[in-house]
Order: C-alpha cells, then sequence, then structure tokens
C-alpha cells in the first residue's frame, strides 16, 4: 500500500459514495486506474466495503453513553456478543482488557431510557454489574460522520 492508496482510503472512509473519477481528480490518476486499486484494496482485505452512517441524534437517539460491562464467571464471548446484539442501542462492543470484560457504546432516547437499558442488560444474570459513562461531547473522531 503507497500513499495514493491510504489518500483513496481517505476520501472513501470520508464520503463512500465517491465516483471513481472524483477520486481520480483529486489523487490525479486515471478512473481505471482508481478501479483497479480499488479493486485491488478490497481483494486483500484492507478495504472490506462500504456503509450507510447513522445519525442517531437524527433518530432521537441523543444520550450517548460507555457501558463497561462485568459478567458471571464462565461466560462466554458467544454469550455476550449474542445479548448485545439483541438490543439495537448498542452502536458497537468490544472485548476488552482491564476489570470490565465487554464496554458497550450505546444511544438512547434519554437518560431514563439509558437505564432501563441497563436494567435489561443485567436481565438474564449474565451481567453482574455495569459502570457507565455518559459522553458529553466528542473531541476526536475519524470517519464518515466527522462534524468537527
Amino acid at each position: 500500500m503507497d500513499a495514493t492508496d491510504r489518500r483513496i482510503l481517505s476520501l472513501l472512509t470520508d464520503d463512500g459514495r465517491r465516483t471513481y473519477e472524483d477520486i481520480a481528480a483529486r489523487v490525479k490518476l486515471s478512473p481505471p486506474s482508481v478501479k483497479r486499486r480499488v479493486d485491488r484494496l478490497r481483494a486483500s482485505g484492507a478495504l472490506r466495503g462500504f456503509t450507510a452512517v447513522v445519525d442517531h441524534a437524527a433518530l432521537g437517539w441523543n444520550t450517548e453513553a460507555l457501558v463497561e460491562l462485568f459478567y458471571r464467571p464462565g461466560t462466554t464471548l458467544a454469550n455476550v456478543a449474542r445479548t448485545l446484539r439483541d438490543h439495537p442501542e448498542v452502536v458497537e462492543a468490544w472485548s476488552v482488557t482491564g476489570e470490565a470484560d465487554a464496554i458497550a457504546r450505546v444511544r438512547t432516547s434519554d437518560n431514563a431510557d439509558l437505564e432501563r437499558l441497563i436494567i435489561d442488560l443485567q436481565r438474564n444474570g449474565l451481567v453482574e454489574r455495569t459502570r457507565s459513562q455518559v459522553v458529553l461531547s466528542r473531541l476526536v473522531f475519524r470517519g464518515a460522520d466527522d462534524q468537527g
């Protein structure tokens, strides 16, 4: 991967619907050359696909939080993933090192809805406790919906 490939990836990350012509003009290549590079990036796995970016606030999901999850000993990652996938409020989740077993980034309509989600996550008995931090503002984000 060279600097041009990295620039192409950056442009596609900013707007996955860019045309080959638009990218070509920005990286000073022909559109067929850009297409070949994009095809090669996809074949290598460096570019896995294209996706839509949802504005959660526009959907009324105004509260964002990071929820640390502490699971009952012996709980498998498959069970953790299944539990979290069942909740559409969970935007992302990771298995982590440290005290918590997992961290979930969640979006809810308000704090009361966040509380309901946390109680619901604990309902099946796999989650022994949680620790949450409500996001006040975004300081840095590198991605398609970067708004400063």
